[in-house]
């Protein structure tokens, strides 16, 4: 029995990632059965090895790290050998398990490692998508506009419908990505997009209606906007996980996406394409590249991974039942006799607007405003401007169009590196002042070489605001999930009620001098942004 137990009080030492050293029975062991010591307990057999015998806990880093995993050998053979020759048979079978069970951490390991970057890689193409979604639309406004016979007036009222859409889509999705889970979500949102500019094409190219591209504009907006909560959600949640600023990088992959569907509007536009077609295959090419990326995203929302991370890391599932909702209502029903419908609405208004008193979230919704505008102002209205301001043809003004969103590609490829350098607030700071630079120029410039410029400093100032933003709003460790969504309806909602202001300004004074109150909004942005700072020795 003290063979046996001087063997398996080995064992516990072998739940780490451990390299074992299989028994081998040599001449000179079996001499040396005869002039073992007595057992000893097994505390000082280990104590004997010394702690480098212990294997180590394997260390936890970020993805961009390949996981360390300690490989320092246990010789099992020198317990057993001190045990007795039945210890060793038994040693050999611990020797067998142990290396079976090491075999299977490494695959758990590398499976968690190909997981977490297929998740982000998925995440990456989904932003990707979004952008061409985005620029496959812009792209073609001028000829919607000709097409249906409406000025910046008529443009405007079309962008209310897109906004409106929009909007219902930012208020409605966190509720559906809790429901739903982030797969399921992104499903419906990306075939709603596609349902949408088919629909776009359809009314402008066959039936010729306003009202028709009022309503079409209306679906697109709302998948879209549908979509670009969840993978912000998603990108947030990712980033956590690495460990480093990531979101930068997927928001250029948004610009890259951008890129390409303004590339494709501008061949489609020169060649004489019509905008049914060019829509229609815009569709089948999302539908088929965004579904079958989405493998890859887990089921689970994006809250409820953070709540059940957070609720782990605070060692309690308060934060869980607060966030979710449901705890909330349940708890505040037994206390006071309410209906479970009228606690829980009372618990999730009380966790929404607690937010609003948080200073330094406001000060990043108020810059988030003006940043946000600056880029989606030139989304809607910067090819249109450089026909109607600056006089260019359809095809010289998506590849203004495409200046901006490579400029703001560039910016967000290597803005990642420069936050974690150089701190948030220089960088913004850096990216506001460039931005009211290049609008300033694009609005008071002449001649098409300056235009391009101008355009490329105006999106390479706009690249950073918003992604930088969302990430300052997760900074948070139980309540980023809500501090996102609210942050994001200051974002979207400017870049998408701003446009149809700024077109109502445009039929009035021009477009080029509606683009001073981007201006303004810029120069708003660049006086919050030193509150926007995390205090000292407080915790977000």
């Amino acid at each position: 029995m003290t063979e046996l137990t001087a063997v398996t009080s080995s064992i516990p030492v072998l739940t780490g990632s451990i390299r074992v050293i299989a028994p081998s029975r040599s001449s000179e062991s079996r001499h040396s059965e005869s002039r073992r010591p007595e057992p000893r307990h097994p505390e000082s057999q280990l104590a004997e090895f010394g702690a480098n015998d212990v294997a180590r806990p394997v260390a936890a880093s970020p993805i961009s790290h390949e996981r360390s995993v300690d490989t320092r050998a246990i010789d099992i053979t020198r317990i057993a050998g001190r045990a007795g020759a039945p210890s060793r048979r038994v040693a050999s079978g611990v020797a067998a398990t142990a290396s079976a069970a090491h075999r299977l951490f490494d695959f758990a390991v590398t499976t968690r490692h190909s997981t977490l970057a297929a998740w982000r890689n998925a995440i990456c193409v989904i932003f990707a998508l979004a952008g061409v979604a985005t620029a496959v639309w812009v792209a073609r406004i001028p000829e919607v506009s000709a097409q249906l016979g409406i000025g910046s007036g008529g443009v405007a009222i079309l962008l209310v419908g897109l906004s409106s859409g929009s909007i219902t889509g930012l208020a409605v999705a966190p509720g559906l990505i809790g429901r739903l889970g982030a797969r399921r979500m992104l499903t419906a949102a990306i075939t709603g997009i596609g349902l949408g500019l088919t629909a776009i094409g359809v009314a402008v190219d066959v039936f010729a209606q306003t009202g028709f591209a009022f309503a079409a504009l209306m679906l697109f907006g709302f998948s879209l906007s549908s979509a670009s909560v969840t993978m912000n959600l998603e990108g947030t949640t990712v980033e956590k996980r690495v460990g480093r600023t990531i979101l930068p990088m997927m928001h250029a992959c948004y610009s890259a996406g951008t890129i390409t569907g303004a590339l494709v509007g501008a061949l489609a536009a020169s060649r004489g394409t019509g905008l049914l077609p060019y829509l229609a295959l815009a569709a089948v090419f999302l539908l088929v590249a965004g579904l079958g990326t989405l493998r890859s995203v887990p089921g689970a929302s994006a809250p409820q991974r953070i709540h059940f991370e957070a609720s782990d890391a605070r060692g309690s599932s308060t934060a869980h039942a607060v966030q979710n909702g449901a705890g909330s209502a349940a708890r505040l029903s037994e206390g006071s006799g309410e209906s479970e419908a009228s606690a829980g609405m009372r618990a999730r208004l009380r966790a929404r607007f607690g937010l609003l008193a948080d200073r330094r979230l406001l000060l990043i919704g108020v810059m988030m405003v003006g940043m946000s505008f600056v880029e989606g102002s030139a989304n809607d209205w910067l090819s249109l401007a450089a026909v109607e301001g600056h006089g260019l043809d359809h095809s010289a003004a998506a590849l203004v169009y495409a200046t901006f969103v490579s400029a703001m590609t560039l910016g967000r490829l290597v803005g990642g590196p420069l936050v974690d350098r150089l701190g948030t607030t220089r960088v913004l700071l850096g990216c506001a002042t460039i931005a009211s630079i290049g609008l300033a120029t694009f609005i008071f410039g002449a001649g098409t070489p300056l235009i391009f410029v101008a355009t490329a400093l105006w999106g390479l100032g706009a690249s950073l605001g918003f992604p930088v933003g969302m990430s300052l709003a997760a900074d948070h460790p139980t309540d980023a999930t809500r501090r996102v969504s609210m942050v994001s309806i200051f974002g979207y909602s400017a870049s998408l009620a701003g446009p149809p202001a700024l077109g109502m300004l445009a039929e009035h004074f021009g477009i080029l001098h509606g683009f001073v109150l981007v201006l303004a909004f810029v120069v708003i942005s660049l006086a919050v942004l030193p509150g926007t700072r995390k205090a000292r020795g407080v915790s977000a």
